[in-house]
């Protein structure tokens, strides 16, 4: 059964964190909506790209334009099945939206699936939703997991950890495991 989706954006969303799962969820069968805060429907973000090539941290360049398909002051939680949240710098900015972290909430309330990756931690931290939860994020985000009260999850940068309804992993090269457990998560059943 195809699933309604919210993504929500910031400018400067982590380019392949932002492309890949509204491309692959699309491809399978689901609708997503991708909102920003100030945005409307047809406008688009700004990405950024963060590859790791042995700084203590990332390395982060201009990616590509990202185009919303919903109105953000038009959503409601009410209205979608799941939410997905993006890395990047985006959700630093995010985290200050007081509708942003309405939703965020809600999803948590009404105990729907919800995949973080990367810096979308920051996020979920703000919302105040990690108390007890295992969530991993990029390690730099540890931090801000434990101060929300939740436990890290140190696992390889390409894996992904699911706690109840809640998919997390630490950075894009987790894309394969994140995305596919966030399909059990929403039930969804892809026959080869």
């Amino acid at each position: 059964m195809s699933k309604k989706i919210l993504m929500i954006c910031g400018d400067y969303c982590e380019d392949y964190e932002t492309m890949v799962p509204f491309q692959a969820l699309a491809a399978v069968g689901h609708t997503v909506h991708a909102v920003c805060p100030d945005k409307r429907a047809g406008e688009a973000i700004a990405t950024a790209i963060h590859d790791f090539e042995g700084q203590q941290t990332y390395s982060e360049k201009r990616g590509h334009n990202f185009t919303l398909n919903a109105t953000f002051d038009e959503v409601r939680g009410d209205d979608y099945d799941a939410l997905v949240i993006p890395g990047g710098r985006g959700p630093e900015y995010l985290r200050m939206n007081p509708k942003v972290i309405e939703l965020v909430r809600h999803f948590f309330s009404a105990d729907k699936p919800v995949a973080a990756i990367c810096h979308g931690a920051q996020l979920l931290a703000a919302a105040n939703v990690l108390e007890g939860k295992r969530c991993s994020a990029y390690p730099a985000c540890r931090t801000e997991v434990e101060l929300a009260r939740g436990r890290y999850a140190e696992i390889p940068i390409d894996q992904a950890v699911t706690d109840g309804k809640l998919v997390t992993a630490p950075a894009w090269p987790a894309h394969p495991a994140w995305i596919a457990q966030f399909l059990a998560v929403l039930g969804t059943r892809i026959s080869h």
